[in-house]
């Protein structure tokens, strides 16, 4: 049996980063080969990754990356099965890593055949399967490019982007702001402008269907019953429609006994509680009309023009959940 010695277990485990045990092992069988070491060890990977392919891969660290020029940016997840390993030190460094790769990448393929110290991004992943014990794999990764880019990481669990028109004198910090927004709201797309009518008409009726199937039981009960939208979305309110809000909210405030001079104070009031009221989908899913979190007397849209005379023009996000 060929002797190895501890200075080249160690190399050996410097590089793959598996175990003592398993580099001794690796490098006997190899007669003292490095590079057979190696190999022998990535096969060991791959058949732990065979086993485990239909593993559940739900923990691990989103990393978001912004290059010098603050034009480009990406976000990686690499991901495992346990949140002991996710929180491990080697693991963040390689997920960091990983993602100042893709940097330099435009998609995952691209990631997964890029160079990582020698090997590929997806021979690396399959080592470290058979190092960690663990389904090891690139989960989410998103690309943004625009004239300036931010981004912002929350627990290494979430990962946002967000670009900017052009770059200010304060656009990392609404850049910032804006992407914690995306990660914390979940916004689907940059405005109710961007919903098709055909998705606006769809959420519309499933949305009331669950409102009044909700009010049926609620009924049952004796409790106050949800108010029922006839519109979800800003979308939807024409100038038509918005009319004849206006002229309702005025037949009110005549049966309230309102003094017509003071409508003009009372009515701008009315109007936004309407228009809050029937744009439930453009809350939820439309980044620059949501509430900002940071001040929810503002829309994000409202806080981005206060700051100055960059607009949002795109955003990305990834989440382990």
């Amino acid at each position: 049996m060929v002797k190895v010695t501890a200075a080249e277990v160690n190399n050996l485990r410097k590089q793959t980063g598996a175990g003592m045990m398993d580099c001794k092992k690796a490098l006997v069988e190899a007669e003292g080969n490095m590079e057979e070491a190696i190999a022998i060890l990535r096969k060991k990977g791959q058949k732990i990754a065979e086993k485990r392919a239909d593993r559940d891969s739900s923990e691990g660290a989103v990393i978001a990356k912004v290059n010098e020029a603050a034009n480009r940016g990406v976000i990686v997840s690499l991901n495992c099965e346990t949140d002991f390993v996710a929180k491990n030190d080697s693991f963040v460094e390689m997920a960091q890593k990983m993602a100042e790769i893709a940097l330099n990448t435009s998609s995952k393929d691209e990631l997964l055949a890029a160079n990582f110290d020698g090997m590929t991004v997806a021979e690396k992943l399959i080592e470290q399967t058979g190092v960690i014990g663990e389904k090891i794999e690139i989960g989410g990764f998103e690309t943004l490019e625009a004239p300036f880019v931010g981004s912002y990481i929350h627990g290494n669990k979430i990962g946002a982007l967000t670009g900017l028109s052009k770059e200010t004198n304060n656009s990392a910090e609404v850049a910032k702001n804006v992407s914690m927004q995306v990660a914390s709201m979940g916004a689907t797309t940059l405005s109710y402008k961007d919903f098709s009518s055909e998705f606006v008409a769809s959420e519309t009726e499933a949305r009331i269907a669950v409102i009044e199937k909700d009010n049926i039981e609620l009924g049952r009960l004796g409790k106050t019953l949800k108010n029922v939208p006839t519109y979800i979305s800003r979308a939807q309110l024409t100038d038509e429609i918005l009319a004849k809000a206006e002229e309702a909210a005025k037949a009110e405030l005549k049966a309230e006994g309102k003094p017509e001079q003071i409508w003009d104070k009372i009515l701008p009031g009315k109007m936004e509680r309407f228009i809050s009221d029937n744009t439930s989908l453009d809350h939820e899913k439309a980044l620059l009309d949501q509430n900002f979190i940071m001040d929810d007397k503002l829309s994000v849209a409202s806080y981005v023009a206060s700051k100055g005379d960059a607009t949002v023009v795109g955003f990305k996000r990834v989440s382990l959940a």
